[in-house]
C-alpha cells in the first residue's frame, strides 16, 4: 500500500541491489504499483509483453538508464558553439549515466521488487507500455512510427542553471531535445512520485507523439526554433498550448482503459496535497466551466515565448475541457482521441495536418491562430454530429469566433448547424 512504499522509499540506497537474473522474455509477469479502487496504489500482478531485460529495464518501449547529469547553462560554451544536435546533446549530457540494475524475488513466477527503485522503474515502464499500447490500439499510430525504444533517464540530476543551480526534483517529463524521457528524483511529492502515476506517463508519452507526427520527430522543432525568436509568439503559443491540452486529453484516454475507468481527474493522486492541490483543481478536464478570459486571449496573442511560459497550461485545459464535452456527450471519446491523432500529420489540402499547417504559416507566425489549429482536429472528424459538438465546444471555452469554422471555403469544417454553448460568456470582438 501507499503507506509502506513511502517508509521504503525513505530507506531505499539509489545502488540497484543486483539479484539473480531471471528469464527476460516476453511476456515477463511482474508485480507494479498500479492504482486500486480506493484510490491506493498497490501491488497488482502485471505482465511486461516488451521487455526484453527485466534486469536492467530494457525493451522496444523504453530504456532505462541511471546516474546520469544533464545541465542547461547558457553560459557553457560548449552549448554555445554546437551547430548540430549531436554537438548540442553533447554539451547537455555531462554524464551518461549506467544501466540500471534491477532486484526481484520471484513468488511463484511472478516477479517482486525488492527494493523502492525497482518498483519505480517497473511501475513506470508498465505506465509507458500502457501509453504505447494506447497510441497503437486507439490512435492507429504504426508500430514502426515509434523509432527506437526512447531512453528513459531514471534519477538523473537535471539542471537548468539559468533558472536554479540545483537538480530538478518532482517531476516526470518528456525532453524533445534528446529524445528522451526524464523521472526525476521526488522530494515533495511523497503521496504518489509522478513515476507511478500513469496517467502522468501518459501525458509524457504524448508530448512524445506530438513530438514524431507534428514535429515529424525533430528534437528541436523548425516552427518552434524560429516562431520562439519572434515577438509577440502567436504560433508559438497556440502550438504549445495545443501540445500541453491534447497530451491532458490523451492521458485522461488512458485511464478509460485501466480497471478502475476513465480518470479526468488523473493528477489527483499525485497532487493531492498543498502547495499542489490546485493543480488538480486547473486540470481536471470534467470541469466544464473552463472559459476563455480576455486577459488570457490577449495574452496568448500579443506575449513572446518566454513571457507566455506557463500560461499554456491554461490555455491546454480549455482545449482539453472542451474536447472532453464534445466527447462523451456524443460518447465516442475514441473516435475523437483517434481524429486527433490523424490531425498530427495529414498532407491532403482539404483537411491539413498541424504539421503541414506549421509549415504553410512557417514564415508568418500571426496566421496560426487558434481557429487554425482547431480546424485541424475538426476537419478529422467525419461524424457529424460529433463534428457538431466538436465545433460548439470550441467556439464556447475557446472564444473561437463562429465566422472562422463556418461558412469558410473548407467544406470539412463546421457544419451550418454549429453556434457556441452557452457555458462561457462571450468575450468582446477583436
Amino acid at each position: 500500500m501507499l503507506r509502506t512504499v513511502t517508509v521504503i522509499a525513505a530507506t531505499a540506497t539509489l545502488g540497484l541491489a543486483a539479484g539473480c537474473a531471471p528469464d527476460s522474455s516476453a511476456p515477463v509477469k511482474v508485480s507494479a504499483l498500479v492504482l486500486n479502487s480506493n484510490g491506493e496504489y498497490a501491488p497488482q500482478d502485471v505482465e511486461l509483453k516488451t521487455i526484453s531485460d527485466i534486469v536492467g529495464l530494457k525493451g522496444s518501449v523504453a530504456d532505462f538508464h541511471g546516474g546520469a547529469r544533464i545541465v542547461w547553462d547558457s553560459n557553457d560554451e560548449d552549448l554555445g558553439n554546437a551547430t548540430t544536435i549531436e554537438a548540442l546533446k553533447a554539451a547537455l549530457i555531462k554524464n551518461e549515466g549506467r544501466d540500471v540494475t534491477a532486484s526481484y524475488i520471484d513468488q511463484g513466477g511472478v516477479l517482486w521488487p525488492a527494493d523502492f527503485h525497482t518498483w519505480n522503474m517497473v511501475t513506470a515502464y508498465y505506465g509507458m507500455e500502457r501509453a504505447f499500447d494506447y497510441f497503437q490500439t486507439v490512435g492507429n499510430v504504426p508500430a514502426a512510427d515509434f523509432k527506437d525504444p526512447v531512453t528513459t533517464y531514471y534519477f538523473p540530476e537535471f539542471i537548468l542553471a539559468d533558472v536554479d543551480k540545483d537538480p530538478l526534483r518532482d517531476n516526470a517529463l518528456y525532453f524533445s531535445v534528446l529524445e528522451s524521457f526524464l523521472v526525476l528524483p521526488f522530494d515533495q511529492l511523497q503521496r504518489a512520485p509522478l513515476a507511478i502515476n500513469a496517467g502522468v506517463i501518459a501525458h509524457e508519452y504524448s508530448h512524445r507523439i506530438f513530438n514524431l507526427k507534428v514535429y515529424n520527430g525533430s528534437p528541436y522543432p523548425e516552427a518552434l526554433a524560429l516562431w520562439t525568436a519572434g515577438s509577440p509568439s502567436l504560433g508559438a503559443n497556440v502550438l504549445k498550448s495545443f501540445d500541453e491540452g491534447l497530451a491532458d486529453y490523451h492521458a485522461y484516454g488512458t485511464t478509460c482503459r485501466s480497471t478502475n475507468g476513465c480518470d479526468a481527474k488523473f493528477f489527483s493522486t499525485s497532487f493531492h496535497d498543498a502547495p499542489y492541490d490546485q493543480v488538480t483543481r486547473d486540470r481536471d478536464l470534467s470541469k466544464a466551466d473552463r472559459c476563455m478570459t480576455e486577459s488570457l486571449r490577449a495574452q496568448l496573442q500579443q506575449q513572446s515565448f518566454n513571457e507566455f511560459s506557463g500560461k499554456e497550461y491554461q490555455v491546454g485545459t480549455l482545449l482539453a475541457s472542451a474536447l472532453y464535452q464534445a466527447g462523451e456527450g456524443q460518447s465516442q471519446r475514441e473516435v475523437l482521441l483517434r481524429a486527433i491523432v490523424a490531425a498530427y500529420n495529414d498532407s491532403d489540402p482539404q483537411r491539413p495536418g498541424l504539421l503541414q499547417l506549421t509549415q504553410q504559416y512557417l514564415n508568418d507566425q500571426s496566421k496560426f491562430t487558434l481557429a487554425v489549429a482547431a480546424g485541424a482536429i475538426i476537419t478529422h472528424v467525419t461524424d457529424l454530429k460529433l463534428k457538431e459538438a466538436v465545433c460548439n465546444e470550441l467556439m464556447d471555452h475557446l472564444q473561437i469566433p463562429r465566422d472562422l469554422l463556418v461558412g469558410t471555403s473548407n467544406p470539412n469544417l463546421c457544419p451550418a448547424s454549429s453556434a457556441p454553448g452557452k457555458t462561457c460568456p462571450p468575450l468582446p470582438a477583436q
